[in-house]
């Protein structure tokens, strides 16, 4: 259960042990725990003295023992759900403003024995990058955040700790035609949200958020500073959709830019099961993949809480005017009812604010892109699926039995059309995989209340296994950055975790493309050291521990 690999504290180790077999007192145990950390800690620290500036330290490292360590710890972390204790947390965070200081830290990780882990924002729905069974330092990629537009070239250079918002909002102050097709949380910051894929409202003309990825800048695990030309096409491939955590510690994309009309119109309707939200919502499931690729609508699926009644909402962009969106929707989706009051006329940017505050559409500020803390944090619990074919109605009245349980109103079920740009590229040209599907369906729970936390997971796996029959099969398909631990982890700690088994879940993110990740990270980190509880795993790698001399 517990791993330190220092030869030195092997007989505090073998103490901790004892301690755990034998039901030995849990003070004892934490006791023995805190003298380890600390011990490494110090190590840590230490060598970071030495391979770093003097003023490193001070300014950019914290420990459990620092006053403002919780403060920090929580500032970017956005999912109540977990509270873990002690050793769950980083033994040190560090928040580096430059690439030497990233290049210590893995130095001095890799010397100690200390696990890495790498957060750029924090929305990672499992807490992966601030959590872990065994000590591990957290790099915290917040003061990465510039981001350099050049508008008549229409690329950018965004850094890790960037968010969508803050990128969404520059590109706005450069030209109001140019965009970028990425999500609609503006707090989700590029550097995982790039790796994993990226998707939003603009793209079905222009495809994910990864497809634009031009080139990359990735310090590796041996400390090198890496472009596209040096990392090679392999690695390349692997850091769009595939998880850039797996392979290194991603500084910054360069990002192409893309175009969009001076006006767009967007439009929020919704629909009760008196006013037919049933069959309003599959006959959506029939033609929203197949919409010109400028239109995309969303459709959510919402208990009210307290009654047996469902709303459904359906939200979209269409990059072109009102005028020309009423003749469309009329030709193609008729039943919504669609009427001109219901639309607005905006910029693209502020679509992107109209898009997210949902309880202030009215709203044009963009100043709300720039504020990535001040916002309501929730419990979340987030499990996804694709779909190929249309969902019966009467499988849809089945979802909603669940949704009218006690709790179930915490859960949305919100869908994305695919197709357009999206189909048209090949699965294999990035890490991300599931370009054929229909939609993207996502189970996504929100509740402020921690005592209604048990129920509401429950409802939402049985949400989750009800839905079983009706979306991709061998493998059921998952998106990556809807990280879902419940579908396969990799073994704790140091513990070898072969392909095979790594396979149960890595499938599921990244169907047949999963063989060729484990390929390119036996090739730049056979040794396994950027790892996590769904990292791509080494095939060269057993998990054998180092020996210090």
């Amino acid at each position: 259960m517990w791993w330190w690999n220092n030869s030195d504290v092997s007989d505090k180790r073998t103490e901790v042990w004892w301690w755990f077999r034998s039901g030995g007192e849990i003070v004892e145990l934490c006791s023995t725990l805190t003298t380890l950390a600390h011990d490494t800690n110090e190590k840590f620290l230490q060598c970071l003295s030495v391979h770093s500036e003097s003023t490193f330290i001070s300014k950019v490292t914290c420990t459990q023992n620092n006053s403002s360590y919780i403060s920090i710890l929580n500032s970017l972390k956005q999912n109540l759900l977990y509270k873990p204790p002690e050793y769950g947390r980083p033994q040190v965070i560090v928040t580096p403003f430059d690439v030497s200081q990233i290049q210590a830290v893995l130095k001095c990780a890799q010397k100690h024995d200390l696990l890495v882990k790498v957060r750029s924002g924090g929305h990672d729905h499992e807490g992966l990058s601030y959590l872990s069974e065994v000590p591990f330092v957290m790099i915290d990629m917040i003061n990465f955040s510039q981001i350099d537009v050049d508008a008549e070239a229409k690329t950018a250079w965004v850094g890790a700790g960037a968010t969508l918002g803050e990128l969404y909002y520059k590109i706005s102050e450069k030209s109001k035609n140019l965009a970028f097709p990425a999500g609609i949380c503006p707090t989700v910051a590029v550097g995982g949200h790039l790796s994993g894929g990226g998707f939003g409202y603009i793209m079905r003309k222009y495809g994910l958020g990864a497809d634009q990825v031009i080139d990359a800048h990735l310090v590796d695990v041996n400390g090198r500073i890496l472009d596209r030309k040096s990392m090679g096409e392999d690695l390349f491939w692997a850091i769009r959709g595939g998880g850039a955590a797996s392979f290194g510690v991603l500084v910054a994309w360069k990002v192409n830019l893309v175009d969009v009309p001076s006006i767009v119109t967007v439009f929020t309707v919704q629909k009760t099961l008196e006013q037919n939200a049933s069959q309003i919502h599959h006959k959506w499931q029939q033609i929203a993949y197949d919409l010109p690729k400028e239109l995309v609508i969303s459709a959510g699926l919402q208990s009210q809480k307290g009654k047996r009644a469902l709303v459904a909402t359906f939200s979209a962009v269409y990059l072109g005017g009102v005028d020309r969106l009423l003749p469309l929707m009329q030709e193609r989706f008729p039943e919504l009812g669609l009427v001109k009051e219901d639309c607005q006329e905006m910029s693209w940017v502020e679509s992107t604010v109209y898009h997210f505050a949902f309880e202030i559409r009215a709203s044009k500020n963009l100043e709300l892109l720039l504020d990535r803390v001040n916002y309501t944090k929730y419990y979340l619990k987030a499990k996804s699926d694709y779909v190929r074919e249309p969902i019966p109605v009467e499988v849809l009245e089945g979802m909603y039995e669940i949704l009218y349980e006690e709790g179930g109103h915490n859960i949305y079920v919100i869908s994305f059309p695919y197709g357009g740009r999206l189909n048209e590229i090949p699965e294999t040209e990035i890490a991300f995989p599931h370009r054929t599907n229909k939609f993207h369906m996502m189970y996504f729970a929100a509740w402020s209340d921690g005592e209604e936390s048990q129920k509401v997971l429950e409802l939402d796996r049985k949400l989750y296994e009800y839905m079983t029959p009706y979306v991709t099969k061998n493998p059921r398909a998952t998106y990556f950055n809807c990280k879902d631990i419940e579908i396969g982890r990799n073994n704790y700690g140091n513990n070898y975790t072969s392909v095979k088994e790594a396979s149960i879940w890595g499938k599921k993110y990244f169907k047949n493309n999963f063989y060729r990740l484990v390929d390119v990270k036996t090739k730049v980190d056979p040794g396994n050291f950027f790892r996590n509880e769904q990292s791509i795993p080494s095939r060269i790698y057993r998990g054998i521990k180092k020996k210090h001399h």
